[in-house]
């Protein structure tokens, strides 16, 4: 654990040290969100802060390959190599997006490209709990494991709305599934040493850097350059923690402990993807392209019901933490005890949702957000 919590804090020190820097860059060079009619921020404000979360990344990686126990990820394979191969092709994506903008087909274009190059290298998932293991074909492997990296990206891509929103719902999902992954290599044996683990833990280090930079009033954004790579290192984390746990091993008497694998993923996103597939719906049955932004997303409606932006912001952490943590909570503890505490979660956030602190607004114009897609 503490090989984990130094590079925890190698990548949160890097970021949050990094990040006065490239908001000069992007100053300098003209990176700016600039205020639009669909955005709710008042005034320009620079972003590219995803550069400096990859500067905390690379530390990280760089601190664990020295770390004795750590050293294990590096030596057992090309793994490292494929992902830092991904995030490169999708920070540069970013870069460009976030300077000149780019149109929705170029965007997903690039990102296909950055899920192929980690696939084809070794970054996929190969096999699902249906039926016992069924393992994939290379094809299907590959096309599976692009599908669940181009969600990914866009629903964090999606939920950038607020200051600090995107970079405290991953720093909250990527801590649950740390917990998980940690917990089954002491529970079950499983090497302790994993890229899986590795990357969780980076994320929340990245995250926590750059949260006292971005919190409401965000000094800068992330951007796409930020949230395009936080999207698929959380992808890379959960492929990578499928491809080293033996469905058989956390077999038990119901097949949930099986399906836990596939199904904590989706819990540590609930909350994005959820935002994100009711966008797609609102959007397509309006009859406009999916990726067109709007100001109906959760925390546009949490806005508007009354709550202040820093309200809403710890709403959706609180609806993260406690879908993903009740999530890991099922793996290691009886489901009744699991299902209690979540049951009491909820009933609480429900009450807090219900009771906003000011009155209901007619509009979130006048409140300043992040990037408004």
């Amino acid at each position: 654990m503490r090989e984990y919590i130094l590079c925890l804090l190698a990548a949160a020190a890097v970021t949050y040290l990094t990040t006065p820097l490239v908001e000069r860059w992007a100053l300098k060079f003209g990176v700016m969100a600039r205020v639009r009619d669909r955005d709710v921020h008042d005034e320009p404000t620079p972003r590219l802060g995803g550069l400096a979360m990859f500067f905390g990344l690379l530390a990280g990686l760089l601190l664990a390959s020295k770390l004795p126990m750590m050293r294990s990820v590096f030596e057992a394979g090309n793994a490292p190599i494929a992902l830092l191969s991904g995030v490169v092709v999708i920070l540069i994506l970013g870069i460009v997006d976030d300077k000149w903008g780019l149109d929705a087909p170029v965007k997903l274009a690039g990102q296909v490209l950055a899920a192929g190059v980690m696939a084809f290298q070794g970054i996929a998932v190969i096999w699902l709990p249906f039926g016992g293991t069924f393992v994939l074909d290379p094809i299907t492997s590959v096309l599976f494991t692009v599908l669940i990296v181009l969600v990914s990206i866009n629903a964090i891509n999606f939920v950038d709305g607020l200051d600090g929103l995107a970079a405290g719902i991953v720093a909250v999902a990527a801590g649950a599934f740390f917990a998980y992954s940690y917990l089954l290599s002491v529970e079950l044996g499983i090497e302790r040493a994993t890229l899986a683990t590795l990357v969780s833990v980076l994320l929340v280090g990245m995250c926590l850097g750059f949260l006292p930079h971005n919190t409401f009033r965000a000094r800068i954004f992330m951007g796409d350059t930020g949230s395009m790579m936080l999207g698929l290192l959380l992808a890379a984390g959960t492929i990578t923690l499928i491809g080293q746990v033996d469905p058989s091993a956390i077999a038990g008497p119901t097949l949930l402990p099986t399906l836990l694998p596939i199904m904590l993923p989706v819990a540590v996103m609930a909350v994005p993807l959820v935002d994100l597939l009711l966008a797609v719906i609102r959007r397509t049955r309006a009859g406009r392209n999916p990726f067109a932004p709007d100001k109906q997303h959760m925390h546009h409606r949490l806005l508007e019901m009354g709550h202040s932006q820093s309200r809403a912001v710890l709403l959706m952490y609180a609806w993260t933490g406690l879908i993903s943590f009740a999530a890991v909570a099922v793996a290691f503890v009886p489901i009744g005890y699991a299902l209690l505490g979540f049951a009491i979660g909820l009933a609480a956030l429900l009450v807090a949702v219900k009771r906003p602190a000011t009155k209901p607004l007619a509009t979130v114009k006048q409140l300043r957000t992040g990037t408004g897609h």
